[in-house]
This record gives structure tokens, sequence and C-alpha cells, in this order.
């Protein structure tokens, strides 16, 4: 990861992967933002599940499923479902390992009857599940719009190999944030109480300990815009002044202005998440929408099952 985080930093436009936001100190700032007003995917996709779980459920079966949580943090997404899921096997998968293996740990005490295991894995770039996992109907959830840190081809990729892990019967949930006016974006990832500029600058920390640079979160601003030609929201670092970076056997000076990008969050509508799904094998078995359509949540299967 040190050699990647290098590399990254020495382009001609320095870009850091939106994975890294994600140590056991980022997961718990991430906790925080989705309680803020100005952040409305967790809540809407909330009140959507709350709403329709049952009707979710009934598109493909999935009571009794090996119940994949990807990207799990603190699990509480996931642990909403067994009522109506009750899945024999619940396997969380996150890079934040520590944040995982504390929430992991508190949901096993409550629910003891279900077999739980934790993968910690960098999954957005290759999955690998052990053997462990039941092959047997598996539910793959995906929540969170979580999906839009990936360019739509990214994705498609992404899907193709989550495919790959799939049986006939399996199913796959996902979370999709559609698009919206350009004000409602730009403060649900640049909120009033700064949480998110917080969560944006720990990367800088957590680079510094995988990658052994000097950098001072202090000397960068928090960056969020919509693109509308790219619909996409970017969150971006701008250095405050000139300053040097280094790091054991090389340094990057940063003119003032000069920006580190962080994170996409593509925005997508109903039909061209469907399209994304399509290309990557899945077929479409349901989707539901807020009553403003500002999210969707996705049932798929894979296509010919």
């Amino acid at each position: 990861m040190a050699a990647v985080l290098r590399t990254a930093l020495v382009g001609e436009r320095p870009a850091v992967p939106a994975r890294f936001l994600y140590d056991e100190l980022g997961s718990r700032l991430f906790d925080a933002i989705t309680l803020l007003p100005e952040y409305y995917p967790t809540r809407t996709e909330a009140a959507l599940l709350q709403e329709h779980l049952p009707a979710i459920a009934a598109a493909a079966p999935v009571v009794g499923a090996t119940l994949i949580d990807l990207g799990a943090g603190n699990c509480e997404k996931a642990a909403r479902l067994f009522p109506v899921v009750r899945p024999e096997q619940y396997v969380a998968v996150d890079i934040s390992v520590e944040f995982l293996r504390v929430a992991l740990r508190r949901l096993q005490f409550e629910h003891p009857q279900i077999d739980m295991l934790g993968v910690g894995t960098d999954f957005s770039r290759r999955l690998e599940l052990p053997a462990a996992v039941r092959a047997q109907r598996r539910l793959f959830f995906y929540p969170g719009s979580s999906i839009g840190n990936f360019t739509p081809d990214e994705a498609t990729g992404f899907l193709r190999r989550l495919r790959a892990h799939t049986e006939p019967d399996s199913v796959l949930w996902i979370g999709v944030d559609l698009q919206k006016p350009r004000e409602v974006l730009e403060r649900a990832y640049d909120d009033e109480l700064g949480v998110t500029a917080a969560f944006n600058r720990n990367l800088l920390r957590h680079v510094n300990r995988l990658a052994g640079t000097n950098f001072v979160p202090a000397d960068w601003r928090h960056i969020a815009l919509y693109a509308a030609d790219r619909g996409r929201v970017e969150m971006h670092l701008e250095a405050t002044h000139e300053l040097q970076v280094t790091w054991p056997g090389g340094e990057r000076r940063f003119a003032a202005g000069d920006r580190i990008h962080t994170e996409n969050s593509y925005k997508y509508t109903r039909d061209s998440f469907a399209a994304v799904l399509q290309a990557a094998g899945f077929t479409t078995a349901g989707v539901w929408t807020d009553a403003k359509g500002w999210f969707a949540f996705f049932a798929a299967v894979p296509a010919g099952s």
C-alpha cells in the first residue's frame, strides 16, 4: 500500500484512492457523517428498506441465505435485515479491520444463533472469500451508494467480479444514489459542522502511517464540488500555502491551491444503473425509490437464473 500511495502522490494530478479514507478513526467519522441533517443517503435508504423490505425480499428468495455485507462498517444496516432474511451465516467484509472486529463482536453477542465471520480486505480491488463462507444461496448486500465511488466502467468491472461469486440462486441488493440538484449534493459532502472535512483530512494521517509521509492535515482545506458534466461529486484536499511533503526516498512540492483528489461519488438514474447491472451479468428483479426520487435500491439476480 505504501508503494500505491507514493505513486499516486507523484502523478501529474495527485489522487489517493477513496478506500484510504477508512482507517478506524475514518470509519468512526463516517458514522458521524451519516447522522448529519445534510447527509441524506443513509436515512433515505434506511426509510426505503423499512418501508419496502418485505417486497424486496419477495423479489427473489433470500430467507436462510448467506448474507455477505460489503463495506460492513458498524454492521448496523445488515442487522436490520436479520428478521426478514434470517441468515444462516453473516459475513461482514470491510477494509477497516479493527473497527469491523469490534462491531462484529458486539453483533455476535446480540445474535448468538447466527454463524458470523469477518473478512478484512480491500474488496474494491479483489474480492476473495475464504472457504468458510457458505456457497449456497448468497445474498450480497452493498448499501449506502458506495458503488458510486467507482467510475461507471469500474463499477461494471467490480460487479462482474462479484458475479463470479454468485450461484444461480444468489441475489444482489445494492443502494444507488440518484441525480439531484447541485446544492443538495454539495451540502451533503460539505456539512456546516465540518465533520466531512475532518473525515477527508484524516486521510492524510492514514497516508502518513502507511507511506511514511509527513502531511500536516491543518495545511489542507476540504473541497467538495459537483461536476455536472461527469455526473459526480468530487472531494479534494487543497493546499492552503506552499509546502513540501516528504517520504522515504521521495518528496513533492505543492503550491498554494494545488489539490489532491480523494473521492468520487457518481450519481445515476434508474435506467443508467440498470444498464450497469445488465453489462455486469445481472438482471434487475426490482427497484424501489423514495418519494423525492433521490435514492434507489435495486434487487438483482444473475442473468439467466
